[in-house]
């Protein structure tokens, strides 16, 4: 006899709508979860660095509900700088805070500061 014989965690586990083995499943999967841009607001500063280097830096956007690596990238392409995610924080290298309020504006979101 098998310790857990008979009870649900014996079983394989199997999809909830199709009820075929996960394994053998061929439903697409559920697409993630998003917040409309329209009903965000982003948060813009800037910062002064270590050296007097200058950073521009996005608050107020949920990890949870956004695509913020996504997000970074497009930023970065659109400023033509680096830049990083700290935590909830984009960060855009140099004083770029027009083009990053542009560029979110387009994007659909609201913009502070």
């Amino acid at each position: 006899m098998r310790l857990f014989e008979g009870t649900p965690f014996d079983r394989p586990p199997r999809c909830e709508k199709c009820e075929q083995l996960e394994e053998e499943c061929t439903c697409p999967p559920e697409p993630a979860f998003r917040i409309p841009p329209e009903q965000q607001t982003a948060k813009l500063s800037t910062e002064k660095r270590k050296k007097g280097k200058r950073v521009t830096v996005v608050r107020g956007l949920p990890a949870e509900g956004n695509d913020l690596p996504e997000l970074l990238k497009q930023l970065k392409d659109r400023c033509g700088a680096g830049g990083a995610l700290k935590e909830d924080e984009l960060e855009i290298q140099g004083d770029q805070l027009d083009r990053v309020r542009e560029a979110l504006q387009q994007l659909g979101f609201k913009v502070k500061g």
